[in-house]
């Protein structure tokens, strides 16, 4: 059945359609023709030999070590080096941290990438180290505004900090308004470097976006590690190989279901979903895990559009009751599209299932009947709740929607789901953990949906459309746009803050897993920073896409 047949069934099921102006995929067949390139591996595995030597060296200069970790996070190869990075950072933290202070001496630039990786490493100190930089006024001293670098640095610490760091709010301002100045100067030799950092700070960039941008920046450094240098363009080649032949899998699989003829009203996003996919995990060992994120995601792109964008009251009343029953037989009471997607989601979870028990992993197998399940369907629920809300006209309170949007955001769903498909280094505790939905998750979920809300309000406005955050702010507190979108920001701040506290030791989970939380806030950081990249693919995030799978680096 074409799509045009398939969505044409019966006249009734063609009233009212809530249409959204979407843009077609930008990328046809593209990621189809690649294979892997054997040789790359065994020259890696060399290169890794010779860095850890490098790494395992003694060093009467820790911070030498320090500036050397730090190429080797910003490259996108510290995977490769987890245990050599933490044994030396533990080292420098018991030998210069008393009661969570650092006691080196040092430069600014030095200080801050030190406390940066501390803390990224999920070690607290404190950030009283930067009291040397104040003057006598308590304020940062002005002579800093001379020591550029060092300024760039400590404005990428701040965003490491948690509730409380008083010290780092100040100089954030302080670093923020004096770089902007700077980068504003065309002729520094910074400029470029320091305009990328304001608009995209280090810690909540997508690693593998940071190792394509700073490869070329530390080739051009003249003290540059030759040997890591090649690991890092290697490794680099090596991933977006491994990357495009999964991709091109997963299309194959998109295009044999023929989703964008048969549901034409919804988002083709399938080379974005496998990019959303790989900034939750790019590491090799988890394959599986990308392949079966990508599919959920592209497919809840759909289940979204089809409650936000087509279907009518009574069809979504059919296609919920469904979703709830869980049962195939349920097909017959849907219109031919609704079967058509219905078929989609059942088959994708017959097939995680099919894939758990392969492995043998009975508590896993358990968490997704159990959990995944329960998420998945709230989630569908979540939908039907704000669908019968803009057909009956209803404007919920502020508290109803934050509720309801916040399950309706799909990242809880996303977050129960991410760790299936990881290995056994998802065990039966970290289901568990999940399953209560601790504050690092619950903080990632309100990320999402505000920054979603902020930069889609205007585009999802232009058609009969439910209230999003910013209208329901609005109408409760009588208050300016501009108002509600600087709640919505600071709310953003305040998540942040959150996510960074939880990902300090002692922590509940290992902090593998909580990467998948951290790297699933950078997404919509770097994606709906300014507007919805996801929905409207053809400027940002057709460069990332273009960066990471398509530009191999040269030599």
């Amino acid at each position: 059945m074409s799509g045009e047949e398939s969505l044409n069934h019966d006249a009734k099921y063609e009233l009212h359609r809530n249409l959204a102006d979407f843009q077609p995929s930008l990328w046809g067949n593209y990621f189809l023709q690649y294979e892997l390139d054997p040789n790359i591996k065994a020259q890696i595995e060399a290169l890794k030999g010779d860095m850890r030597k490098i790494l395992v060296s003694e060093s009467e200069k820790p911070l030498e070590k320090v500036h050397l970790i730090d190429s080797i996070c910003r490259l996108g190869v510290s995977y490769h080096f987890e245990d050599e990075i933490e044994e030396i950072l533990q080292n420098i933290y018991k030998n210069n941290v008393e009661n969570g202070e650092i006691t080196l001496n040092d430069n600014l630039c030095s200080l801050s990438v030190l406390f940066r990786l501390l803390r990224q490493q999920g070690l607290h100190v404190s950030p009283n180290v930067f009291n040397q930089f104040k003057d006598e006024s308590g304020e940062f001293s002005e002579r800093l505004i001379q020591d550029v670098e060092g300024m760039l640095s400590l404005y990428e610490a701040t965003h490491m900090m948690i509730h409380g760091d008083d010290i780092l709010e100040k100089a954030l301002a302080f670093t923020k308004i004096h770089l902007e100045s700077i980068a504003n100067q065309s002729s520094h030799s910074l400029a470029i470097q320091i305009k990328h950092s304001l608009r995209q700070t280090l810690h909540k960039n997508l690693p593998r976006l940071e190792a394509h941008r700073f490869i070329s920046i530390y080739e051009q450094d003249p003290s540059h590690n030759k040997v890591l240098l090649v690991l890092a363009k290697l490794d680099f080649n090596m991933l977006q190989n491994l990357h495009q032949k999964e991709f091109g899998n997963i299309c194959k699989w998109w295009n044999e279901l023929d989703v964008p003829n048969k549901l034409p009203y919804a988002r083709d996003r399938m080379a974005e979903g496998c990019f959303w996919a790989m900034g939750i995990y790019f590491e090799p060992q988890y394959s599986k895990a990308r392949i079966i994120m990508t599919k959920l995601i592209v497919i809840i792109t759909v289940i979204d559009d089809t409650y936000d964008a087509y279907g009518t009251i009574d069809e979504l009343e059919l296609f919920t009751k469904a979703i709830e029953s869980w049962d195939i037989s349920c097909l017959n009471t849907l219109p031919d599209y609704m079967k058509f997607l219905y078929k989609i989601i059942f088959d994708l979870y017959i097939e995680i299932e099919e894939e758990m028990i392969k492995e043998g992993r009975v508590y896993a197998l358990n968490y997704y009947k159990n959990e995944v399940w329960f998420f998945f369907i709230i989630y569908v629920q979540s939908y039907m709740v704000e669908a019968r809300w803009l057909h009956d006209n209803y404007q919920p309170t502020f508290e109803e929607y934050i509720r309801v949007s916040a399950i309706s955001s799909g990242y809880g769903l996303v977050n129960t789901t991410c760790y299936l498909g990881m290995g056994n280094i998802a065990t039966e505790s970290i289901f568990k953990w999940v399953s209560k939905v601790p504050k690092v998750i619950d903080a990632a979920i309100v990320l999402c949906r505000l920054m979603d809300d902020i930069v889609s309000n205007e585009f999802e406005q232009k058609r009969n459309h439910v209230s999003s955050f910013l209208e329901c702010y609005i109408r409760q507190y009588n208050i300016s746009r501009e108002g509600a979108v600087q709640e919505g920001r600071k709310r953003i701040v305040d998540a942040w803050k959150d996510i960074n506290k939880e990902c300090l030791r002692p922590t509940d989970v290992p902090r593998p897993i909580l990467t998948r939380i951290l790297n699933l806030s950078r997404f919509m950081d770097v994606i709906y920073k300014d507007k919805d990249n996801y929905t409207h693919p053809e400027g940002e995030m057709k460069t990332f896409i273009k960066a990471l799978l398509l530009e191999p680096m040269q030599f």
